[in-house]
């Protein structure tokens, strides 16, 4: 069977888990939203064009040295398993998978992703292409179902990339770091996680306030998500864009701020959610890494930096990651 998909999360339990965070975000002081909830279609589109801005570099640095490792990485490193965390499209998996499976050689592609529609559709265009490609597919959030991913198949490549792991604070990077250990069950397993740089903070807030305004809109758009899911009256245009480098927790923060005094209806939530003009909602924090500050997350879940490839500038990093 080249074809299957393990289903651990539902619209109904996508559902339960946003009111959930919405009221608790919502209620709290500071007010906050998750960032997994910029991500309907309307927000992966809105992303997918910063990606292409002059002032992001994660995606097209990443990618480019993606591109530059591949090679030595395949030619000393040749896994029969490939698991992706938050795979999306798998449009990065693609330069993996034209190496792992050059020449017939059967490969097992695990995505794992909140979105069936993504996966099930990927898997589709995946099978069609690479014909000695199957696919065991995860439908699942990565913070809580990493333990449902199907045991090694043979040597395993595990990848975590885009950095996202930054958009999760210090403990939850930590769980999510060892539970990411729990899917190498061999030495000669080995995960290969993308993350974002400390350097000049210019740089950094210019990544985040684009001058085409699209993050600011992307960052709007989580209150159209949250009226869709808990029946809100949120104007997004009431609110201003706001991102900053944090340089004492080494992260930029995301905020949408309130131009005005205004009552927010929640009415799934029998909710109503007042601001102050100038109140602010975190949207999203994006911690940004050094070697020394990898190295002390990975020693803590059991895991032990093997190789360390950084793009010439510096911006950004690719750790290949062993079992300790």
């Amino acid at each position: 069977m080249r074809y299957r998909v393990d289903v651990y999360t539902d619209e109904q339990r996508q559902q339960r888990h946003l009111e959930e965070d919405v009221r608790r975000g919502l209620t709290a002081r500071p007010k906050s939203l998750p960032p997994k909830y910029f991500y309907d279609r309307a927000g992966s589109l809105l992303f997918e064009r910063i990606t292409e801005l002059p002032e992001y570099y994660p995606t097209r640095t990443e990618s480019a040295l993606l591109e530059e490792i591949l090679p030595g990485l395949l030619g000393e490193f040749l896994p029969d398993d490939l698991v992706e965390i938050g795979s999306g499209t798998s449009e990065k998996t693609r330069r993996v998978l034209n190496g792992l499976s050059a020449g017939g050689r059967p490969v097992r592609y695990v995505p794992l992703d909140v979105d069936r529609l993504t996966l099930e559709a990927t898997a589709e265009r995946l099978l069609r292409e690479y014909p000695s490609v199957s696919v065991h597919a995860v439908v699942g959030d990565f913070e809580r179902d990493l333990p449902h991913v199907p045991p090694p198949a043979g040597r395993r490549l595990a990848m975590f990339l885009g950095s996202t792991i930054g958009n999760l604070d210090g403990p939850a990077q930590r769980h999510l770091l060892a539970g990411l250990r729990g899917l190498l069950a061999d030495p000669g397993d080995r995960l290969l996680l993308g993350v974002d740089l400390v350097k000049d903070v210019k740089t950094l807030e210019a990544a985040y306030n684009d001058s085409a305004g699209v993050t600011g809109e992307f960052n709007r758009n989580i209150l159209r998500v949250v009226n869709r899911g808990v029946d809100g009256d949120f104007d997004p245009e009431a609110f201003r864009h706001v991102a900053f480098y944090n340089e004492s927790a080494a992260r930029i923060e995301m905020h949408l701020v309130a131009e005005s005094a205004q009552a927010v209806r929640l009415r799934r939530l029998g909710l109503t959610i007042r601001f102050r003009r100038g109140e602010a909602i975190w949207t999203e924090s994006s911690y940004k890494f050094t070697r020394p500050g990898v190295e002390s997350l990975l020693d803590v879940a059991g895991l032990r930096l093997d190789r360390w490839h950084v793009d010439p500038a510096n911006y950004f990093a690719l750790a290949l990651i062993r079992p300790a």
